[in-house]
């Protein structure tokens, strides 16, 4: 079985857990109630604070009816929560809380300055050095410094209201203080409203002077240009070349489109006459009265041709001399469209004319207007600067005769008001009597549970196989038995009970009969005493009685001797008591059979600082006790800080109300390391030889008078713990 299985089998016992409670009840009621009367006890003699609010709006106050022409509640930065905070940080100022100071006279009152009433215990800790001397500070900062921890103040949640708490022992001092803080507050918005009114007063007056001669310099120079650069205004507000030339260009179109007309009405004129075709298509020809009556009479003769055709023939006289006649009217219908088209081509001529005339014009207006250009924008320039400098000057105007009339009339409303002034308290809030006691009980009664259950868990005796865990046999222990020593029997018992020879003649037969084979049994033997030894349960009964810490056992026959050890810390755990034992052989015969194995952690681990406390310690598989084994860790090694085993020791001690150590055949100066306050040394024995005798002497004459000789021969362990087998 490796360590890590082993340790893997060990599960807590949460029935033994919390059944250490009621062991410990007595001390853990207590021990509670004495912390309960000390805290009744500090919270009826404290002396009692008392504390008082105030509380702040903060807020715009300014009027609809005496706020400034154009000026509304958009215009000021919106009062959110980096806001209030920052006004929380001013009320607590040290400016603020200064001039309290001085109006309220504090620094006469001892709750402000502990140098007035000094106790007899702090003016010794000042002359030691361990506590600062008052009187280094001016009472001034004294009485700061005592409002500064007096003082709370904060910004109630989700809304625009602080809050300014004072405690004091005077609950009416209390209230006065808070309202007086506030008060101040309010006092510093406002100074400072009037300062900042009048630093703009100041700054404003002088500017408006100034700037009244700028402005009268800017239009001097507006009207010295205009003047210079002879810039005539037209219609519309613009330079009259610009005008001018706006006008030109318009006439220059119009006269271009009538050329154009003309010149097109003309060209179909003019071919209409070259191909001989029909000028009734043309709007000028038509338009022309002449043309109109010849078109009609020329209508009216092919009428009268056409009737007289149906009678006559075509070189009658009379039909000859309508064709004449018709004739004659298109030769005077092609002259008068021949005057028409001279008419129009001199139209077109004309408008030529005049076009060249325009744009000459044009062109000369072009540069004038381009100049006047240049001249309209130097003088745009001068006129913006003149119209800046009169918004300013007006702006500072209105600013400077609203701040003087508030100046005037001392209206300056500051952006808070007191909501609610402080009331003097009745009742203290510090201290509460039944919250504080109540508080300490149950603090101090969880506390000490915690305490004794974390103990009871780190102890390991809250520790049980776990469920399931199965272990390997092992080799058993025999209990040992004495040999026959004639001559230690005493005269008595000569002739009386048998030989110990017999019993192990019994006993290996009991060992050797098959278990369907029943062993004769023989009424036990009386235990005798030889060499003045005891048995387990007298020493057992005897470190109960001494209330001894320290057990240490030394077997000088060997590991058969061991048990004695085993047995001893089985019988003193049996009897309710936390008992550990350490097994400090070199086989480790005392803690094998207490563990079913060897490959446990152990205090070899412990001093070649490879594990600590808390891996070394084991339960007994068979009793309540716990078990340091030898370990695994390199023996030579460990040996190297067996300077630390006192240490080891007294840690044990002090966590058990008994350590066993089995320390094997070692020698007076072997145990010394192990010995200290409440250390029983007792020496293990199977037989009353030589070898025992010889080691008892030398223990005696080597510093240990009491020893203290105990055998296991004879005792009969009790029936072990239920789910545990026996491990003899």
């Amino acid at each position: 079985m490796s360590v890590q299985s082993a340790a893997a089998d060990v599960d807590v016992d949460l029935r033994q857990l919390f059944a250490s409670l009621a062991r410990n009840w007595l001390r853990i009621v207590m021990i509670t109630l004495v912390v309960t009367g000390l805290a009744f006890a500090f919270a009826w003699l404290a002396t009692p604070y008392y504390k008082a609010t105030a509380k702040l709006e903060i807020g715009p106050r300014e009027s609809v009816f005496t706020r400034p022409a154009g000026a509304t509640n958009d215009d000021k930065p919106a009062t959110d929560e980096e806001a209030v905070a920052t006004e929380v940080q001013i009320i607590s100022s040290p400016d603020i809380l200064k001039k309290v100071a001085t109006d309220l006279n504090l620094e006469k009152v001892p709750e402000f300055d502990e140098a007035l009433n000094m106790s007899a215990l702090n003016r010794a800790l000042v002359l030691v050095g361990l506590k600062s001397d008052p009187f280094d500070i001016s009472p001034e900062e004294r009485a700061l410094k005592a409002m500064h921890d007096k003082l709370n103040v904060y910004s109630i949640e989700k809304t625009r209201v602080i809050a300014v708490e004072f405690s004091s022992k005077d609950p009416k001092l209390a209230a006065r203080v808070a309202d007086t803080i506030a008060q101040a507050y309010l006092a510093s918005k406002g100074n400072a409203k009037k300062e900042s009114n009048t630093a703009a007063t100041g700054f404003l007056g002088p500017e408006i002077t100034d700037l009244q001669n700028r402005v009268k310099d800017a239009e001097a120079k507006v009207a010295a240009y205009r003047g210079q650069s002879d810039l005539l205004m037209g219609g519309n507000n613009s330079v009259l070349a610009t005008q001018q030339l706006s006008e030109l260009s318009t006439e220059l179109s119009r006269v271009r489109a009538n050329r154009a007309a003309a010149e097109a009405t003309a060209d179909s004129v003019r071919k209409a006459l070259q191909n001989g075709g029909t000028l009734d298509s043309v709007p000028e020809v038509l338009s022309s009265e002449l043309i109109q009556r010849l078109l009609e009479r020329q209508v009216e003769l092919r009428t009268n041709i056409a009737d007289l055709s149906t009678t006559l023939l075509d070189n009658h006289p009379r039909i000859r001399a309508l064709k004449s006649q018709l004739a004659d009217l298109d030769g005077q219908i092609r002259n008068e469209a021949q005057k028409i088209l001279k008419g129009l081509a001199t139209q077109a001529q004309t408008a030529k004319a005049r076009e060249d005339q325009l744009v000459e014009e044009v062109n000369q207006l072009k540069a004038a207007s381009a100049r006047a250009g240049e001249q309209q924008v130097q003088l745009d320039a001068l006129q913006r600067d003149a119209n800046a400098q009169r918004q300013q000057l007006e702006s500072y105007m209105a600013s400077y005769r609203e701040a003087a009339s508030r100046a005037d009339r001392n209206y300056l409303p500051v952006d808070a008001r007191l909501l609610s002034k402080a009331q003097v308290p009745t009742e203290p809030y510090f201290p509460k009597i039944g919250p504080i006691t109540g508080a300490a009980a149950a603090a101090s009664l969880l506390l000490m549970a915690i305490g004794t259950l974390l103990k009871e868990l780190f102890s390991g005796r809250a520790m049980r196989p776990a469920a399931g865990a199965r272990f390997e046999p092992i080799e058993q222990v025999t209990m040992p038995v004495a040999r026959s020593e004639p001559a230690a029997f005493e005269a008595g018992d000569a002739g009386g009970g048998d030989s110990v020879a017999d019993d192990r003649i019994r006993q290996s037969a009991a060992r050797a009969a098959p278990p369907d084979e029943p062993v004769a049994k023989q009424a036990p033997e009386p235990w005798r005493s030889r060499l003045g030894e005891i048995d387990v349960d007298r020493a057992a009964e005897k470190l109960i009685g001494s209330g001894a810490a320290r057990a240490i056992f030394v077997s000088p026959e060997g590991d058969e001797a061991a048990a004695t050890a085993v047995l001893v810390a089985r019988e003193v755990s049996d009897a309710g008591l936390r008992v550990l034992l350490l097994d400090l052989t070199a086989s480790g015969a005392a803690s094998r059979p207490m563990l079913d194995s060897g490959l446990f952690p152990g205090i070899t681990n412990l001093l070649a600082s490879e594990a600590q406390f808390s891996d070394v310690i084991h339960p007994d598989l068979y009793s309540d006790a716990h078990v340091i084994p030898v370990g695994t860790a390199d023996p030579v090694k460990a040996m190297r800080a067996a300077d630390r085993l006192p240490i080891i020791m007294q840690s044990l001690t002090t966590a058990y109300d008994l350590v066993v150590v089995e320390c094997g055949p070692a020698d007076a100066q072997g145990i010394s390391r192990l010995v200290g306050d409440g250390t029983e040394v007792f020496l293990s024995m199977l037989e009353a030889d030589e070898e025992v005798t010889q080691a008892a002497v030398k223990l005696i004459e080597n510093g240990y008078p009491d020893v203290t000789l105990v055998t296991p021969v004879g005792h009969e362990p009790g029936n072990p713990l239920p789910g545990r087998r026996s491990a003899a």
